[in-house]
């Protein structure tokens, strides 16, 4: 099983049942994949859900999620700090660490500078590269 980190903005993009990338939604579903998350990033879900959407998606989105058993829930207590260009990324790099995720995905150019890092290893793809392993 591919333990998994999803960026904000991949998520936003997965959902809409129209959407090309509905299908990595539907593989979270049915259990493709594990998706692991910190209390920030479900966090972020929220707030980001709410304020693009409204707050009874939000809800039933992270309900989702929360209730799945294809999640698995991290507490990182030791701070990377990985991205310096936007430290509010650095959420989904210490729970990719901590949850020795196979990847992030994430189509945010911040995340670029991990591949110049050696350690800790942190694998990035794109969502259409994520897409196109489902």
């Amino acid at each position: 099983m591919r333990y998994v980190v999803i960026d904000t903005n991949c998520l936003l993009r997965m959902i809409p049942l129209r959407s090309k990338y509905r299908l990595a939604w539907e593989s979270f579903l049915d259990g493709k994949y594990t998706l692991c998350v910190s209390n920030e990033i479900v966090s972020e879900y929220m707030e980001i859900l709410t304020e693009k959407v409204n707050a009874s998606f939000a809800a039933n989105i992270v309900g989702a999620i929360l209730r799945s058993p294809f999640v698995l829930r991290f507490d990182p207590q030791f701070h990377f700090n990985l991205i310096e260009s936007d430290p509010d990324d650095n959420k989904f790099v210490d729970c990719a660490i901590i949850a020795n995720a196979d990847f992030i995905v994430s189509d945010d150019s911040h995340f670029r500078v991990l591949q110049s890092i050696p350690f800790p290893k942190v694998n990035v793809l794109t969502l259409d590269e994520f897409s196109n392993t489902l």
